[in-house]
């Protein structure tokens, strides 16, 4: 064996070790919620509203009310992010402007989620009066997830290759019809890995619920888009920290829940994007 395979091997040797070192405390705490929330999760858990306080019953309504907050974030940030990452790589000239906007969304994907929260509240709740709500709390997780989806969306585009773009254009396309059928197409599973990403993040949020819709103790499904719910991350800060003689296993129970939920909305991400790549011709 020449020293170049030895060299190789160490290194490969090194990166599982990291890789090792980095997902087995993952493993740890999934396993270790689970074993301490196995016994409390059942059908009845993941259907029925909370009672006696929370104390009992299940979680439906904060399940509910996560899923709708976050579909309402999708709905509001996706389309916006997705034109504005068009905008910024197939329309807009390279100059200082446009470098300083990249830059400006680069900047605004790492300030804190509370920030976000006082600024929903502000803009939302109390300026333009939407009240404590789905449509104010989406909103503002909306506004929070625009940066990665822009980013993410950006770098999806930039990575199709030019040359698909000049040819398109050189056969009498439009700008648009060669964004639509020759660029989006190949940059889908990219713009898509950063959606979900982005949006399981929004799924395990505190900071901007706390202050535009989530609700302390709401055992009911909401009616319109103006009331208020119970979300997962809140209602698993309230039963840990804020209600006395609350059974711990609840808490590890609502952790599971919520750990599961992301993962499934990764899991659909990678099925997705598996779907589509397998239509590249590159």
């Amino acid at each position: 064996m020449n020293a170049a395979k030895i060299r190789e091997k160490v290194a490969f040797s090194i990166l599982g070790l990291i890789t090792l070192f980095v997902v087995a405390p993952i493993l740890l705490v999934i396993l270790y919620i689970l074993k301490n929330g196995i016994s409390t999760i059942s059908w009845e858990f993941v259907t029925q509203a909370p009672r006696n306080g929370m104390k009992e019953g299940g979680i439906f309504p904060a399940i509910v009310g996560t899923i709708v907050l976050i579909i309402g974030a999708m709905l509001f940030s996706l389309p916006v992010g997705v034109l504005a990452a068009i905008h910024l790589v197939e329309y807009a000239r390279d100059n200082f402007f446009t470098r300083l906007i990249k830059l400006s969304v680069v900047n605004l994907s790492g300030i804190p989620s509370i920030v976000y929260g006082l600024f929903g509240f502000t803009l939302f709740v109390v300026f333009l009066k939407l009240g404590t709500s789905i449509l104010a709390g989406s909103l503002t997780l909306a506004i929070m997830s625009l940066p990665v989806i822009i980013t993410a969306t950006k770098e999806a585009l930039e990575s199709v290759p030019a040359s698909f773009r000049e040819i398109s254009l050189s056969l009498g396309a439009t700008r648009w019809q060669t964004v639509r059928y020759c660029v989006l197409p190949y940059a889908l599973p990219g713009i898509l890995t950063g959606t979900v990403l982005i949006l399981s993040r929004a799924a395990g949020e505190t900071a901007p619920i706390l202050f535009t819709v989530a609700a302390f103790y709401l055992p009911r499904l909401p009616r319109t888009v103006f009331d208020q719910v119970m979300a997962l991350p809140y209602h698993l800060y309230v039963i840990s920290t804020q209600v006395p003689n609350m059974p711990l296993k609840l808490s590890f129970a609502t952790a599971f829940v919520l750990i599961a939920l992301v993962f499934l909305m990764n899991l659909v991400s990678i099925i997705l994007r598996a779907h589509f790549r397998k239509k590249k011709l590159w």
